[in-house]
């Protein structure tokens, strides 16, 4: 069997999240049809990160394994031909028989656009947060420093809607970098954040968060208190979706992206 690399770049707007749903369009179900039309083989894909509804990428990762001889670089424009225009294969290279997309992975790379002026173009809409009104952009940096390091993120997820899988599941993360960039030629600021894994709606709820500092609700000292809480009623509320990009991934040497 042969270990197929992707790396994908889509506009989630239109789908039902990553994950194979019956009845709704979504991005594995996507890839999943295309690579079965191609290889006429019962083929299983598998992502790097389960992305939810209106979420984007730029650089997901997906990996999955046939018998099919086409070359991988035939693979990639055989796929692009089958799939939606919201979605597309930039790059597919065999791998070793270990690779796996999402066990593999040791870094995760996100981007949350909040576009900061008056109109937002009909180009970007459902592609950033319009928010145009007045916030502590200082007071916004301050706080998303607070979030770097190995913390207890149960204040800022949401429920599995399962709970055995919540049980189950533990809450601590590592965050290697966390930081707002301002953009001023774009008229917007941008929520970048590293980690190895992240929990459901984690990353919606630390820009929820991040917004109510902004906003004044919320102090930067207070975010301390919010962690200690383990309540997600003490954070702010879920950033809507449109926002949030996942850019890139992190493999160890053997398969280096």
């Amino acid at each position: 069997m042969r270990n197929i690399k992707l790396t994908l770049a889509y506009d989630g707007a239109k789908f039902h999240g990553w994950q194979i749903q019956p009845g709704v369009a979504t991005i594995q179900g996507s890839l999943t049809d295309a690579v079965r039309k191609i290889t006429q083989e019962p083929v299983s894909i598998y992502g790097a990160s389960r992305t939810d509804a209106g979420v984007h990428a730029l650089g997901q990762v997906a990996s999955f394994k046939t018998r099919s001889m086409l070359r991988a670089e035939e693979l990639r424009r055989a796929m692009n031909a089958l799939l939606p225009a919201e979605i597309r294969v930039v790059a597919a290279e065999e791998m070793g028989s270990d690779f796996h997309a999402r066990w593999q992975a040791q870094e995760k790379t996100y981007h949350y656009r909040i576009f900061r002026n008056e109109v937002v173009s009909p180009f970007e809409y459902q592609r950033v947060l319009h928010y145009p009104y007045p916030l502590d952009e200082e007071a916004m940096c301050a706080a998303a420093k607070c979030f770097e390091g190995e913390h207890d993120f149960s204040s800022f997820t949401a429920s599995s809607g399962s709970e055995e899988t919540d049980k189950d599941r533990s809450p601590v993360r590592m965050i290697f970098r966390s930081e707002l960039e301002r953009h001023p030629e774009q008229e917007e600021i941008i929520y970048v954040v590293t980690g190895k894994s992240f929990l459901r709606y984690m990353v919606r709820k630390i820009v929820g968060t991040l917004l109510e500092v902004g906003r004044g609700k919320l102090r930067v000292e207070d975010i301390a208190g919010v962690f200690e809480a383990r309540d997600r009623s003490r954070s702010g509320p879920t950033a809507p979706p449109e926002g949030l990009y996942l850019v890139g991934l992190k493999y160890p040497e053997p398969w280096k992206i």
